[in-house]
């Protein structure tokens, strides 16, 4: 081969995540510098970069995703959000979907957005989908509940009544709410590993995504940035407000282009 393309790199990553024998041999130098068989492409390189820390830890995991806009919306006030981010974060998505077991959405965001939740823009296999519905109100008509193969797993509250079976690629997981009607993000993570589910993304909506990190239970925040400005609208992080800058989180963040996008890798907790 004359040189490492982001493709090669990417079969390369997805052998390492199968821990599979990989295509062709990578060794990384201690000052960080990357070799293999022919030069890497600078893509390439930075894809390594991004994504080979979260292949290589063998503990379990818990990323967190959402796209937004310059002033930190993800969605115009009428809930229009397609597309903030470019066609490269679209892929840089569904590359995070391979690399993990399980990629979990609240019921807000599956009603809104009705997501398939499958790997297509890259090779890799689909997760398990994971919609959190305390209340029990998910739309049955949704894709995920409606369309297999991929299982769906449908997590609902220990108190939910449902009248409607469900098709024979979900299942439904009963879960303990907490005194405000929600699931404990670590009780969420926990039932997942449960299943087997130990590397889980946490694809939105912000709600979903906010209270995850303020749980303190994500190692990685993968936040896409748009190059746009769209004033008012629906906010992406919301998190509880704080007294003095004293008590802002400084955690470390590294930056990768992605298209014109700019993806921000926020580490929160080491995944070891």
């Amino acid at each position: 081969m004359d040189e490492i393309s982001p493709t090669q790199a990417w079969h390369w990553l997805l052998a390492r995540h199968r821990r599979q024998p990989p295509p062709f041999a990578l060794t990384r130098t201690v000052s960080g510098e990357w070799h293999g068989p022919a030069p890497l492409s600078q893509e390439a390189i930075s894809l390594l970069e991004c994504l080979a820390p979260l292949v290589e830890t063998t503990k379990r995991l818990a990323l967190a995703q959402l796209g937004q806009s310059l002033d930190g919306r993800i969605a115009t006030q009428s809930g229009h959000s397609h597309y903030i981010n470019g066609p490269q974060s679209l892929v840089h998505l569904h590359r995070l979907r391979a690399l993990v077991d399980a990629v979990v959405i609240g019921v807000g965001t599956a009603s809104a957005d009705n997501p398939q939740l499958s790997v297509r823009h890259v090779e890799g296999e689909s997760p398990v989908r994971v919609i959190l519905d305390p209340r029990g109100r998910a739309p049955q008509q949704l894709g995920i509940l409606q369309n297999g193969p991929t299982t769906t797993l449908h997590m609902i509250g220990d108190n939910v009544s449902l009248d409607t079976h469900a098709a024979g690629h979900v299942t439904r997981q009963r879960l303990a709410l907490d005194s405000q009607g929600h699931f404990q993000p670590q009780a969420v993570l926990d039932a997942l590993a449960a299943h087997g589910l130990k590397r889980v993304l946490i694809e939105g909506g912000g709600v979903t995504v906010s209270r995850f990190i303020q749980a303190g239970v994500i190692h990685h925040l993968h936040l896409l940035v748009a190059p746009l400005l769209i004033g008012s609208g629906r906010p992406g992080l919301t998190l509880p407000p704080i007294e003095t800058l004293h008590a802002a989180l400084r955690p470390p963040v590294r930056c990768f282009a992605c298209g014109d996008d700019t993806l921000f890798d926020v580490t929160l907790l080491a995944s070891g």
